[in-house]
């Protein structure tokens, strides 16, 4: 099955994505799609001499490449541009930058994952060169090796052995942009993010000739708060039934997230993470270090019972029971006591990261508590910056430009914008006054999708989205046991990103194959009880 092209665009040509060119680009004859679309444009052009120019602008490219994995080389096609978003009386409204990999010899019955990222703001470059795409950008064993320049490798752990999939960057973020005289603050909130990127993946099924292949969307952070939303939107609007869902570093109730006054859940739900970090740092006592796990089964316990009903208790809690208690949060955090009990017994993320290691004048990631970085004062409340986007910014951001322009072929003088502040601010129109809870919308999803299937993957590191607050989330669901065993979770010992991590990558990869080939497999209603 030819990839589909959106617009008339120039000759495309071959080009093998591997570490050597192999052979110059072959140009192609166009063929009768592109020439259709060539005679559908001619009309505009007489009447506006600059429209082919403009059309040229915008015009999708077409590259090949191949890529080595464990089951063998696997070929694929690359189709790279803007797919223009319009009202239904035609007027244009903006355009969606994307990136499509299709394996050749593939048809349509081939899965098809729809991927973005989150912010929300950002592109979906991490997802793209960080493990699903066929190139990725490699920082070392750990994710801390930064030497210049930085390295896009082969990623023989692509999910192209698995799904063809089209990466997605909404508006304003990467190449997208809203039309001229269009205010971008249309596409910038939570409803009108979902109806616009729901409006995406309905015109590219209609357009690439997927509507028989099974769908998968695929998010990351905010990304999974999108990919829950719009699994329910799809179903409701269009009728698009997913297959699946894979939520990356989820976060789906954002009550379990903010540190607001009046919110005690947070508290208890970071704490398993605060211990794995100390315990990272070597900030906890040899006995809880020897054996991490059971640990943190402790701590999970701890946190769901004693330490939840003394912040329930609140100032009735008597001094003994507050002093033995900051004691305990010490142990587990590798805090003072002293210091414990001044936040009245409530670790802010913000403190804890710059307390961790503050007597080294060291502070700690947010999106992945591995890394280090340093403040100009030591003394201070919070941290100046996240050391551990710092560190990945750069790679990712000067790869993802260099592979787009020379790899995949794509043109354009704009700044690709990695994670924008450009979005802000963000509406939660439909949320004012409550926290955010796309899990209602999974569940509702699920309940109508009887066949659905989700996979959430987290890091033990990630201060960002914690694993035990996701845990938390789907705990609240209520659904029945026969769609609960729809759902699979995952845990690798790194951070947001844990992909960075080699070993991560490679495990993470692992438990995606089974996800996707288990989903496929199974195709039975289950019977309610």
């Amino acid at each position: 099955m030819p990839i589909r092209l959106f617009r008339a665009l120039a000759l495309p040509c071959t080009l093998l994505l591997s570490p050597v060119l192999l052979a110059p680009p072959a140009a192609a004859a166009p063929g009768p799609f592109q020439a259709a679309a060539a005679a559908s444009a001619a009309p505009a052009a007489a009447q506006d001499p600059g429209a082919d120019e403009r059309a040229d602008e915008h015009a999708p490219v077409e590259r090949s490449g191949q890529v080595e994995t464990p089951t063998g080389v696997l070929e694929y096609q690359t189709l790279t541009g803007t797919l223009p978003l319009a009202t239904e009386q035609g007027k244009p409204r903006a355009r969606v930058f994307f990136v499509y990999y299709r394996l050749k010899g593939g048809g349509p019955e081939r899965p098809l994952t729809v991927s973005f990222n989150g912010g929300p703001g950002s592109s979906s470059v991490w997802l793209h060169l960080g493990i699903f795409g066929p190139r990725r950008v490699d920082l070392g064993a750990e994710g801390f090796d930064l030497a210049r320049p930085y390295r896009l490798v082969p990623n023989a752990h692509t999910l192209l052995a698995h799904s063809d999939v089209v990466f997605v960057d909404p508006v304003t973020t990467g190449f997208s942009r809203a039309e001229e005289g269009v205010d971008a603050s249309e596409f910038h909130g939570v409803e009108e993010d979902v109806n616009a990127v729901g409006q995406f993946v309905r015109l590219f099924l209609t357009r690439q000739e997927r509507w028989s292949s099974p769908l998968f969307l695929a998010g990351e952070s905010y990304g999974t708060t999108r990919a829950a939303l719009l699994c329910h939107h799809l179903q409701e609007r269009y009728g698009i039934y997913p297959s699946g869902l894979v939520l990356v570093s989820s976060i789906l109730n954002f009550q379990t997230a903010r540190f607001d006054t009046g919110n005690d859940l947070p508290y208890a739900l970071f704490l398993p993470t605060y211990t794995a970090l100390a315990a990272f740092h070597g900030r906890l006592d040899a006995e809880l270090s020897a054996d991490l796990d059971a640990t943190l089964r402790e701590v999970e316990e701890f946190a769901r019972g004693e330490y939840s009903l003394a912040l329930m208790r609140g100032a009735k809690l008597p001094p003994e029971q507050r002093a033995a208690l900051a004691s305990k949060l010490a142990r587990y955090t590798g805090l003072s006591d002293e210091y414990v009990l001044s936040t009245g017994l409530r670790i802010q993320i913000q403190r804890f990261v710059k307390e961790l290691r503050r007597a080294e004048g060291l502070t700690i990631g947010r999106l992945d508590g591995r890394y280090l970085g340093s403040d100009r004062d030591s003394a201070g409340e919070n941290y100046e910056y996240d050391p551990s986007y710092a560190a990945i910014y750069g790679p990712y951001a000067m790869a993802m430009n260099d592979y787009v322009r020379r790899e995949l072929g794509y043109q354009s003088d704009l700044p690709y914008e990695i994670l924008t502040s450009r979005v802000q601010p963000w509406s939660y129109r439909g949320s004012q006054n409550v926290y955010l809870n796309a899990a209602e919308s999974l569940r509702a999803a699920m309940s109508r999708n009887r066949t659905l299937k989700v996979h959430v993957a987290s890091g033990l590191h990630d201060l960002a989205t914690p694993y035990f607050a996701t845990e938390y989330t789907f705990d609240h669901l209520n659904l029945p046991p026969e769609l609960a065993g729809n759902i699979s979770h995952s845990l690798y010992a790194a951070g947001h990103m844990m992909y960075v991590k080699r070993s991560c990558l490679a495990e993470l990869a692992d438990a995606l194959a089974r996800f996707y080939a288990e989903t496929l497999a199974s195709g039975r209603t289950p019977e309610p009880r």
